[in-house]
């Protein structure tokens, strides 16, 4: 109708207190969005999303879609978002699988324009994923990750905790903690210690991370001889275990060493 904005919002959708919602949007049942959450225009946000307070939902969203996955046979899943998270304009975000039965977005992250996260993956707190970034199904990025603009991740890749990657690189095995990558293929190119200095990590710090890295990606050893050598000639902290324990757990290998 000429002069009024036209909305679907579906009754069983609910919705918290001081949720402004722009023209043309759709709002699935089974929606929940928490208060202060910014809905943009034509945003389309469906069934079993779950989205957290004062979030920003950008114009031309997608959120909650199905996956894109053959396998998926309308099964009842989810798709989560923590607190204070934008989501810029297109980003396409969709629902889990049976594998784990939901998506996860955590909170303060921001998604820039076009980012794809497909099924299953799960994305942690305090993550920037630039524009056109691309998450296949099952993937995991830890908290206060950076992936630059036109990153492609494989699926079931892992990317630790305040990694930075650079852009336009195609990102096909696990990259450690702490650490930076680029190149083509992707490569250790060096600890990420400008990102660890601003979120008040100690230079001494710091400096293990960087000796523990030489040990794994600079020196001629395998990755089980570097372990046994950190482990013995390195004192116990909380960054040590979390390399160790990341690198153990890996099951798609560990990005190049540094050449």
């Amino acid at each position: 109708m000429e002069g009024k904005t036209i909305n679907h919002i579906n009754p069983k959708a609910v919705i918290g207190e001081n949720v402004s919602i722009g023209p043309f949007v759709c709002i699935d049942e089974d929606v929940i969005i928490g208060e202060g959450t910014e809905i943009g225009s034509n945003a389309v946000i469906l069934r079993g999303t779950r989205i957290g307070k004062n979030c920003k939902i950008f114009p031309g969203a997608v959120i909650g879609a199905d996956p894109q996955d053959l396998k998926y046979d309308g099964e009842y899943t989810i798709l989560e978002i923590g607190d204070h998270t934008t989501i810029r304009e297109f980003c396409t975000i969709n629902k889990g699988t049976t594998a784990t039965g939901k998506t996860v977005i955590g909170s303060h992250c921001l998604l820039m324009a076009y980012v794809h996260v497909a099924h299953d993956c799960i994305v942690g707190n305090h993550v920037i994923l630039a524009n056109n970034v691309n998450l296949a199904g099952h993937v995991e990025i830890a908290d206060h990750a950076i992936l630059g603009g036109l990153v492609a991740v494989h699926q079931f890749v892992r990317v630790g905790e305040h990694v930075m990657v650079g852009g336009g690189s195609l990102v096909r095995k696990d990259v450690p903690p702490y650490v930076k990558a680029a190149r083509e293929p992707l490569s250790y190119i060096g600890v990420n210690s400008i990102g660890l200095q601003r979120r008040g990590f100690e230079q001494s710090t710091i400096d293990q991370i960087q000796e523990i890295y030489r040990c794994i990606f600079m020196k001629s050893n395998n990755i089980s001889k570097s372990i046994e050598n950190i482990e013995a000639d390195f004192e116990e902290t909380h960054e040590k275990t979390k390399i160790i324990s990341f690198i153990r757990n890996s099951e798609r290998g560990l990005m190049k060493g540094f050449k």
